[in-house]
């Protein structure tokens, strides 16, 4: 999954319903913004297995949430 290629409003709907905490938040934010793994593993002070782990509780969480026409719906209430 690649998370900078959803647009705004798509990446607020994830914000909003995937209840990411601490490093999940994080990731999320610099994999958004288009860091790769390596970058983030920096920016984390994490080796790059921990990113990983973290990363596929982020796509879970956010696979989890992932109903278009919720998500449409959502989309079109909030952003018209």
């Amino acid at each position: 999954m690649i998370i900078q290629d959803f647009t705004a409003p798509q990446l607020e709907y994830y914000r909003t319903f995937c209840n990411f905490v601490g490093n999940e938040k994080k990731l999320f934010e610099f994999r958004a913004a288009g860091k790769t793994l390596d970058e983030c593993c920096e920016l984390l002070h994490m080796d790059l297995s921990s990113v990983k782990r973290i990363s596929r509780k982020v796509n879970g969480k956010m696979i989890n949430v992932t109903n278009t026409v919720n998500m449409r719906k959502w989309i079109a209430e909030n952003y018209g």
